[in-house]
């Protein structure tokens, strides 16, 4: 169970990742290459959600500060997850206060994405959030949105973590979740979303 009695969310590779992140700590360059792959996609999805076409370039920083500090962690698969977020959070937010500019969605909330979609069920709406395009939706939610929909449906964090990454409590997390999965399923289509379904949605990984 994760923090306030939630579930703990677990993906696929977190027994993998574990192990190799353990290897790499003891100096293993195989394993550290092996949880590079394993992580890199969901950050990078995470980070072009605030920092667009600059998100390779923070993640290398990001990468960089994770190298130097592995040491210091002290987790499993899921945890890692979760203290690369933070990394590449900060590094996204340094580069942004560099530019001088506001987070992605922070002051625009783009109704015109509001296109007639082809997707008819909760799974196909997940399946798109893979895509540039869903990318993009994403990047056009007002920031809590954004960032709770990509640190839970493409880093994959259950709620506890997601809210430590941003610094907030885990209930105003998931209800931030929730608005935005709500809003992508009005704009890719998907109609008759619930607050049980849209719950549903958040929570897979």
């Amino acid at each position: 169970m994760g923090q306030g009695g939630e579930p703990r969310r677990a993906r696929p590779y977190d027994a993998e990742l574990g192990v190799a992140v353990a290897r790499a700590q003891e100096g293993d360059e195989v394993a550290f290459a092996a949880a590079y792959r394993i992580v890199q996609p969901g950050l990078l999805g995470y980070l072009r959600g605030i920092v667009g076409d600059d998100a390779e370039d923070v993640a290398s920083d990001a990468w960089l500060e994770i190298a130097r500090d592995l040491g210091r962690f002290r987790g499993d698969g899921a945890g890692f997850r979760g203290w690369t977020a933070t990394i590449a959070r900060h590094r996204a937010l340094d580069h942004l206060r560099r530019l001088r500019v506001r987070p992605r969605g922070t002051a625009l909330e783009q109704d015109a994405l509001d296109l007639p979609g082809r997707h008819s069920t909760q799974d196909e709406a997940l399946e798109t959030l893979s895509t540039e395009y869903a990318l993009e939706l994403v990047a056009g939610l007002p920031r809590d949105q954004a960032e709770a929909v990509l640190l839970r449906v493409v880093v994959g964090l259950d709620g506890p973590a997601a809210a430590r990454v941003l610094g907030k409590r885990p209930g105003a997390v998931r209800t931030s979740a929730h608005r935005g999965l709500k809003r992508l399923a009005r704009q890719l289509g998907v109609a008759g979303v619930t607050d049980e379904e849209s719950r549903t949605l958040g929570d897979s990984g």
